[in-house]
């Protein structure tokens, strides 16, 4: 196994509990996504050996490559989502992150009524929070017509939003962006109706501030799998 890897899973387990009690959560309401980016199947199947449930990939062709090697567990794809790649991932994801524009919801609806009679894939909103140029995401006002169209999508099955903050070193930097993710999801809750529980934000260096924002998903990988090289 790698060096390390077990205790620091289980270590951030205990952070990831600590953070929920801290602010009068029941750690068990927090899913833990272990990132394995740029890690081989070997490497994350030790992840899934010493307990990890469920695991996150950036790209669909590496998880694609990893997946037969690696025991079970949910996967989660939280990188951005090509058109043409989205068949590939309804093969290895369980529930993407990163629906973010109308034609990606409509894409991932073909292809399930098409090739996968019954099933409905789990799905979040990507919110560009910050309006980065160079990020993936749906602007904040156009959140109320994607999540209405992707409500229309019989096969979707959309449970929150997820994002991925300005990246700072001071960790308290994330927290308005949280702040604002978290009112922009009471603000669509109150609007359309519909509830969206899960918030899917929060990594490595700032977990414990989303939790205590309200993140309900961590995807968490240089802490538990150690440094990329």
């Amino acid at each position: 196994m790698r060096a390390g890897l077990a205790d620091r899973l289980s270590a951030v387990r205990r952070r990831v509990d600590a953070a929920a009690r801290n602010c009068s959560r029941d750690p068990a309401t927090i899913t833990l996504i272990a990132v394995g980016k740029t890690f081989p199947a070997a490497v994350v199947n030790e992840a899934v050996t010493a307990g990890a449930t469920d695991l996150g990939e950036n790209r669909v062709q590496e998880a694609v490559a990893k997946k037969p090697g690696v025991a079970n567990a949910r996967w989660h794809l939280i990188g951005p989502l090509q058109r043409n790649k989205a068949r590939a991932a309804l093969d290895v994801f369980d529930i993407v992150h990163t629906v973010d524009r109308l034609e990606i919801a409509d894409r991932l609806q073909y292809l399930l009524a098409e090739h996968w009679p019954g099933r409905k894939l789990d799905v979040l909103l990507e919110i560009n929070i910050a309006d980065e140029s160079q990020k993936a995401g749906a602007q904040s006002e156009d959140t109320s017509q994607l999540l209405e169209h992707v409500l229309d999508c019989d096969r979707l099955v959309v449970h929150g939003l997820m994002a991925i903050p300005p990246w700072a070193e001071d960790p308290e930097a994330s927290r308005p962006w949280f702040q604002k993710l978290c009112e922009l999801r009471d603000r669509l809750e109150d609007e359309i109706g519909h509830p969206l529980p899960e918030l899917s934000m929060g990594m490595s260096h700032d977990f414990e501030i989303a939790i205590a924002e309200g993140a309900t998903m961590v995807r968490v990988g240089t802490a538990i799998f150690g440094p990329r090289g």
